[in-house]
């Protein structure tokens, strides 16, 4: 079928069954009716928080409504993810939207009032029997009290947070609608534009000039604007160390750490151990110079196929195969749980016409979790299937075994079980290909992996942590400074065998995760738990799958780092991080083996 079809024209098989979220439309309106009458029960506790009864029913109440609100919410924009054209569920997803809104306002005054209450009075709430499941809500209170300020002030910082997006706006305005770039040769010799989407398919073009060219146009373009972009740079910077002042924070750093409690030593640390590290991509960039076969390796010559594209069709049916196949060293519980997933409309499979692109999982606390997928017949469409399937089963264990309000994890920890099952699937292929170019494939998929998303990530990590701290000491930043901190930590991430060509001084212009502060490293530090977690089950088996399973099952019930220390992967050592760069390395052994 070379059409994309309508949705009525998919098999109802490839499909997911919302059903088992609301039977009808009638269902998902009355649900709608009660969570409106729960909403006007929401401000009778005004005022009375400070008596443990009272409290408890308030939280009793919040449960109840945010619960009804999320299933409403995530039904309707499920439908509307079928078919984003069909008007009855954009209106159905407006309508969820908005009583999401109105929940979220009529319950804003809980917060602020409990954390109006002594120290004195809280800790006794802390310590109440009758509060035991809420303990944890309550301690998460206490915690950020000390960075909460008094009523007029937390009235002020309100109104700064719209100034407080300008930097960010503004960033993204004109990276994305006011920055045009030039045409440049495209493979077959054609002047096209250079846009932020083709790039990177021009620096995977096998024809070097292509590259070298699209690269040199890509950084002129953002070196023209160098002044502008650092000004809208260091305004965000600012805007972070403003934040981090008024609220107490001893550092813009620590700020960000704060509300998922992770030590700064985490992040230091992730730093510091990939530093020690860094031979290891020394090694790997030589050993791409000798496959690229080029007597100097550039910048540009990062994402240039490494090897033939190795075709690999697999079909859906294949794919669910060889993906269980593959998380065997998970246990009988783990398979039956997945396979459930796979033959009771979890699952939406294919494209069709106004299908949401990409992929997801999602879900609604009480029922199954969903997976969104545009499959295609190819090895990136069987990671996509592993990887999702990896975030539904984390869903599924932690809803199974924790009440509505631990249920929801962090996103430190999100990325941590589906990166997991991907590492799984990759090392059973790589122990089942016999063909040494699916091998070499496979391999320099894994490796440019930990290029792309430990190494890379902590880089920007770096980066981040010097511009923040150097503005905290009251040095400036200008557009010069922000290009020699960028470029000596290519220099020192990229090694002797790379020419860090100058241009790519000006890439901090072009990442849009800057605006999101102190973010990437969490993608460094999934990465790296997820490889220690199946390093250690591929090594230990049963004892080290039971403390897997206990990480999923914890949910959010406890602070992120602590769920992942009882499982056996402590984030504030380096240990995890050790542990992936041994996996890194054997990938570099192995590809050495195979080019003698």
């Amino acid at each position: 079928m070379n059409h994309v079809p309508k949705r009525s024209e998919t098999a109802v098989e490839a499909r997911w069954k919302l059903e088992d979220l609301f039977a009808d439309q009638a269902a998902w309106d009355k649900e709608f009716a009660e969570a409106k009458a729960l909403i006007k029960k929401v401000g009778a506790f005004e005022g009375k928080l400070g008596d443990p009864a009272q409290l408890k029913a308030c939280f009793e109440l919040e449960d109840e409504l945010s619960l009804h609100v999320e299933r409403l919410y995530v039904y309707s924009n499920m439908k509307h993810h079928e078919d984003t054209a069909e008007p009855t569920y954009q209106a159905l997803s407006d309508k969820a939207k908005k009583i999401s809104v109105e929940t979220g306002e009529a319950l804003s005054y809980i917060t602020p009032e409990v954390l109006s209450l002594s120290d004195a009075e809280l800790d006794a709430l802390i310590e109440n029997k009758d509060l035991a499941v809420f303990k944890h809500t309550l301690e998460e209170m206490r915690r950020q009290k000390a960075h909460v300020l008094s009523k007029s002030e937390e009235a002020l910082m309100a109104q700064v947070g719209n100034v407080s997006s300008a930097p960010g706006s503004i960033y993204s305005i004109l990276n994305n609608a006011d920055l045009k770039f030039p045409k440049v040769k495209n493979e077959a010799g054609e002047e096209v534009e250079l846009t932020q989407g083709r790039y990177i398919q021009f620096l995977e073009s096998k024809n070097r000039e292509v590259r070298a060219n699209a690269f040199h146009t890509m950084y002129d373009t953002y070196g023209k604007l160098k002044n502008t972009l650092a000004t809208t740079l260091n305004a965000n910077v600012t805007k972070n160390i403003f934040y981090a002042r008024a609220r107490k924070y001893p550092s813009a750093l620590g700020m960000s750490l704060y509300g998922d409690n992770i030590p700064e030593s985490v992040y230091t640390n992730l730093i510091d151990t990939i530093h020690k590290h860094m031979p290891l991509m020394y090694r790997y960039m030589n050993l791409r110079k000798k496959l690229l076969g080029v007597d100097e390796l550039h910048m540009y010559d990062l994402f240039a196929p490494l090897v033939d594209e190795f075709d690999m069709e697999i079909k859906y049916d294949d794919a669910k195969k060889i993906v269980k196949e593959s998380l065997k060293p998970l246990g009988e519980d783990y398979l039956s749980v997945l396979q459930d997933g796979f033959d009771n409309g979890w699952i939406d499979v294919y494209e069709n016409e106004g299908k949401r692109s990409g992929a997801y999982s999602w879900g609604a606390f009480g029922t199954h979790p969903y997976v969104l997928l545009n499959h295609k017949d190819n090895l990136n469409s069987m990671f996509t299937l592993t990887h999702e399937m990896g975030h539904a089963l984390h869903s599924y264990y932690s809803d199974t075994n924790q009440n509505y309000r631990d249920a929801q994890y962090t996103i430190f920890l999100a990325e941590v079980a589906s990166t997991l099952n991907e590492a799984l699937l990759m090392d059973y292929l790589l122990n089942k290909s016999t063909d040494p170019k699916e091998k070499m494939y496979l391999l320099t998929y894994y490796a440019d992996q930990f290029r792309t998303t430990v190494f890379r990530q902590t880089m920007f990590a770096e980066f981040e942590k010097i511009i923040h701290e150097k503005t905290e000491q009251g040095e400036s930043l200008t557009p010069q400074d922000l290009s020699k901190i960028y470029y000596d930590l290519n220099v020192l991430y990229y090694g002797k065998d790379m020419v860090v060509d100058k241009d790519i001084e000006m890439e901090w212009a072009r990442i849009p995760h800057f605006y999101n502060s102190f973010y990437v490293y969490k993608y460094a530090t999934g990465f790296s738990a997820a490889t220690s977690f199946s390093k250690q089950i591929l090594e230990e088996g049963a004892p080290a799958v039971d403390r897997y399973l206990g990480f999923l099952k914890s949910g959010g019930s406890d602070f992120s780092i602590n769920i992942l220390k009882k499982a056996g992967v402590d984030m504030s050592s380096p240990e995890p991080i050790e542990q992936a760069m041994s996996v890194f390395e054997s990938l570099i052994e192995q590809m050495e083996e195979l080019t003698k």
